[in-house]
């Protein structure tokens, strides 16, 4: 295995299953497909994977299909390949670029790929002829790999009746980090500032590096400040960079809606209907916004794990909802240098509207990632739902339904209900709602080993410690991060 650069943090699954497809032995060319969001580190994994390796890394730039092709070719040339004539068109280009690469197997990225398929639309097909048979591919033994941060294109690249579906032998997505790498990353081991500044920038390395320029907050006290002098700074390119996340959709048309979706949800609308009502639209009329940002990966939709069909949205980019919740609403006074003020009337609505939602996200990851280990048993199936409760006329939240694998002709075996708080105690009567809600699922679901779960990141009563057992557990935001 080639060994990962010492310059790039984690990454190892990602570099290992590069790695392989890099040293594929197999005769003939071979494709694979990079995608993810931008600022997730795409490029930095993928030059250093040409580097280490001594294969081509081409970064598309916007521009016309002549400026490319002559950058393109520049780039071959550079890297040793004869060129004996003018390279007029992707055809010739791509033979070309096959044609250069035999015997051993090598690496070539075309990164932004795409910035050309908007110039050259034909550029996929193109490539899927020369990998098919008669193709140069058939003589080659490259090693393609096309990246790109534009989700809906990259996402189509492969989908459906397009040109390259069935072509590739990698399809990588790169992913922010996990929660606990996020930690490590930022070097906050303090679990109480982990979660607060996951539940701002996430896990996307670039906001790291480049766009604070390593400032990191030093200790929770730091916090507060941290935030005046970067997110919430108009010097700081992190001030505009969730309006610029949304911009750099293609798809986007009206950016005043999408904003409006990406608000309604960030507000705690999850459903369809409470999000149309919150934007003042029919629900027919947000249902492709929703799907463009969907496909965009700035939204997600998941199925309520107790009523089948009902699907609930979240914003899976903390700094959109940051911005929705904390940043929008006083715009102009945070662009005439007002942070400190801003951050003293918006803060209960921080904690409120953006850490309690984002920490219960946090303890579905800690829950599939604990796994058998917190239920003695396979976890199937992580997610939320609310529970009916008719002689009472009230629904029951459930922030964390564990489901073991289904069994077929068996009753679906429910492992945990949960409950999850930020800024609040927990007391007996968290648990006791929680067990009303196993009881009334009994009648649909095997709840004979369910556990119940509080998980809170201000503490536990006594009372509720002195509760805890084998079909009772107390999570705290230190076992996260432990």
């Amino acid at each position: 295995m080639t060994a990962k650069p010492e310059h790039i943090f984690d990454r190892e699954r990602e570099w290992a299953g590069l790695d392989t497809f890099a040293r594929n032995a197999h005769p003939g060319a071979m494709l694979g497909v990079v995608s993810g969001r931008r600022r997730q580190g795409k490029s930095f994994l993928l030059e250093a994977l040409a580097a280490e390796t001594g294969g081509l890394y081409f970064p598309a730039v916007e521009a016309t299909e002549a400026v490319s092709l002559r950058a393109f070719t520049a780039a071959l040339v550079r890297q040793g390949v004869s060129v004996s004539r003018p390279v007029q068109s992707w055809d010739d280009a791509i033979s070309l670029l096959f044609s250069s690469v035999t015997g051993a197997p090598r690496v070539a990225v075309i990164d932004e790929f795409p910035f050309l398929v908007k110039a050259s639309p034909s550029l996929p097909s193109i490539i899927q002829r020369e990998l098919g048979p008669g193709g140069s591919g058939q003589r080659s033994s490259i090693r393609l790999l096309l990246c790109g941060s534009a989700m809906s294109v990259m996402g189509g690249l492969l989908a459906g009746q397009a040109p390259l579906r069935g072509r590739a032998s990698l399809e990588l997505l790169v992913r922010p980090f996990g929660y606990q790498d996020a930690a490590r990353f930022w070097g906050a081991a303090d679990p109480e500032l982990a979660v607060l500044l996951h539940s701002v920038v996430g896990g996307t390395p670039a906001y790291r590096r480049e766009f604070v320029a390593f400032d990191a907050p030093d200790g929770r006290a730091d916090f507060d400040p941290w935030l005046w002098r970067t997110v919430l700074n108009p010097q700081s390119p992190l001030f505009r960079e969730a309006r610029y996340l949304l911009a750099e959709e293609t798809e986007i048309r009206d950016p005043a809606l999408y904003h409006s979706v990406l608000g309604a949800i960030a507000d705690g609308n999850s459903t369809n209907g409470g999000i149309s009502n919150f934007v003042g639209r029919k629900s027919a009329d947000i249902t492709h916004p929703l799907n463009v940002l969907e496909h965009a990966a700035l939204i997600a939709k998941e199925a309520d794990v107790f009523r089948r069909g009902r699907w609930l949205y979240r914003v899976t980019e903390p700094l959109i909802t940051f911005y929705e919740v904390v940043m929008r609403p006083e715009w102009y006074r945070l662009e005439s240098g007002q942070a400190e003020a801003v951050w003293r009337d918006q803060q209960a609505d921080f904690l409120s509207r953006v850490v309690g939602p984002h920490f219960e996200s946090l303890c579905r990851s800690f829950v599939l990632q604990a796994g058998s280990g917190l239920f003695d048993t396979a976890v199937g199936e992580v997610g939320s739902g609310v529970v009916n409760d008719p002689a009472n006329r009230t629904q029951i939240e459930i922030d964390v339904a564990v489901l073991a694998p289904p069994e077929p002709g068996r009753p679906r075996r429910l492992l945990s209900l949960g409950e999850v708080k930020w800024g609040q105690i927990m007391t007996p009567q968290h648990a006791a709602r929680l067990a009303r809600a196993r009881d009334l699922l009994a009648a649909s679901f095997d709840v004979s080993s369910c556990t119940l779960a509080c998980y809170s990141g201000a503490g536990f009563s006594a009372d509720l410690r002195s509760a805890a057992g084998p079909r009772l557990i107390l999570v705290s935001s230190d076992d996260l991060y432990r």
